[in-house]
C-alpha cells in the first residue's frame, strides 16, 4: 500500500496528466470532495466546487485543439506536510506550463504555484482545495479564452 505523501504526489502529477491529455472530465473528478480557487481570498466566482464546478472553470477557461490543449505542464519542488492523525495534509509545488500550437513555436506560456489541502475520503486522498497562483506570463493567448 502506498504512504499517504506517496498518494498526495500522485494526485499533483495525476493532475498534470489529465490536463494535458484534455481529460477534463477526469481533471474534474479529482475535485470531487474539493474546490480549485482560481485567486487567493477571491469573490465567489473565482471558487469552482466539485465535478461539475471544476468543469464548468476549464471549459470556460481552456482552449483545446482535437481534445488536447497542446500544453505540458510539469509539477516540480514539491513539499507535503502531512497530519495523518487529523486525515489532512497541505502542499505546495511550483509549475511550468510549455505549449506548441500549429501557429505557435513551443515555449513556456506560464509559472507558477499551488497550494493544496487535501483530506481522506473513504481512505483516500482527495483534494480539498487547491489555490492558483501565476509568477510569470508569456503567450496564453492559444491556451486560455480570456
Amino acid at each position: 500500500m502506498m504512504d499517504s505523501a506517496r498518494q498526495i504526489e500522485d494526485l499533483l502529477y495525476t493532475y498534470a496528466e489529465r490536463i494535458d491529455a484534455g481529460d477534463l472530465d477526469g481533471v474534474a473528478a479529482l475535485f470531487e470532495h474539493g474546490r480549485i480557487c482560481a485567486m487567493e481570498d477571491g469573490p465567489p466566482e473565482t471558487v469552482f466546487a466539485g465535478v461539475a464546478g471544476v468543469r464548468r472553470m476549464y471549459d470556460m477557461a481552456i482552449r483545446l485543439y482535437d481534445g488536447s490543449p497542446m500544453t505540458k505542464h510539469l509539477t516540480t519542488n514539491v513539499q507535503i506536510f502531512l497530519d495523518d492523525a487529523s486525515g489532512t495534509a497541505r502542499a505546495r509545488a511550483d509549475y511550468l506550463v510549455t505549449q506548441a500550437t500549429p501557429d505557435l513555436p513551443l515555449q513556456v506560456i506560464v509559472t507558477g504555484h499551488y497550494r493544496d489541502t487535501f483530506h481522506v475520503v473513504d481512505g483516500s486522498w482527495w483534494f480539498d482545495t487547491r489555490t492558483m497562483y501565476v509568477d510569470q506570463t508569456g503567450d496564453t493567448s492559444r491556451h486560455l479564452k480570456f
